[in-house]
């Protein structure tokens, strides 16, 4: 019979990972690691706070107001400037009638007439669908800016000589533009109800809003789920002249 060191030793055992000991060291690593970016991301703030949204709400309202001051500012200086330049400038009467009309055509002048006043506005908070109407999801329920779009569009097919959509008066270069549930307009930012003010011949301009097809689909909207609409008649209304800069960004004049 040999001794033990002869005999056979059994199978050594080896230091190896196991399944569960190599997913165990895997959760811990990430969650290791999404406590970090967590820390680096939040800088010692907490995450859930709405303070960075309260502060760009904040930061866009004081550009807004910012706008609107150098918008005066500027209508200011180039009241100065056209009243510097007709002093004498050696130009015809014809010459400065088809200066005029120009102006007038182009926007930058008061327009004084009778006028529409189209109202929209979002659902009231409760609104619940009418009799027939599915429940309405949330884009239902605002003002999106197709809704303004058409509204615009339809008035300048309608005739109208002149718009104005808050305190604005529209140019040709003019963007209706909707972010969220807010119109931003030439630098300047509203919330509802939006205004647009139309002047021109009033049954035109009213035929032209119910013969539609845009307008005829806002309206199912506003008899499913509440949406703001009113049209009002006025019997003279101003449209204050554009006095904001007329530069192009993106276009170049032709000639």
């Amino acid at each position: 019979m040999s001794n033990s060191a002869d005999s056979p030793q059994g199978p050594v055992r080896r230091s190896t990972w196991r399944p569960v000991r190599l997913l165990t060291a895997a959760v811990f690593a990430l969650a290791g690691l999404i406590f970090v970016t967590s820390f680096n991301t939040a800088k010692g703030t907490d995450l859930r706070t709405d303070d960075s949204l309260l502060r760009l709400s904040d930061l866009i309202k004081q550009r807004s107001e910012k706008n609107g001051d150098l918008e005066e500012s500027t209508s200011a200086v180039r009241g100065d400037v056209d009243a510097l330049a007709q002093r004498d400038d050696g130009s015809t009467e014809a010459e400065d009638a088809k200066l005029a009309a120009l102006e007038k055509a182009a926007g930058t002048e008061p327009l004084k007439g009778s006028a529409l006043t189209v109202t929209l506005d979002d659902a009231p908070p409760d609104a619940r669908a009418a009799p027939g109407y599915p429940e309405p999801q949330a884009n239902d329920l605002v003002i999106h800016q197709q809704d303004l779009q058409a509204v615009v569009n339809t008035l300048w097919q309608g005739g109208a000589k002149g718009i104005r959509v808050m305190d604005q008066r529209l140019i040709s270069t003019s963007a209706v533009r909707c972010v969220g549930n807010t119109l931003i307009l030439q630098g300047r930012v509203y919330s509802p109800p939006y205004k647009i003010t139309a002047v021109g011949d009033q049954d035109v301009l009213k035929k032209a809003l119910a013969d539609s097809p845009a307008i005829q689909n806002y309206q199912l909207y506003v008899e499913a789920y509440g949406l703001g609409w009113k049209v009002d008649e006025n019997e003279t209304v101003t449209l204050p002249g554009y006095s904001g800069t007329v530069d192009l960004h993106y276009a170049k004049p032709v000639g």
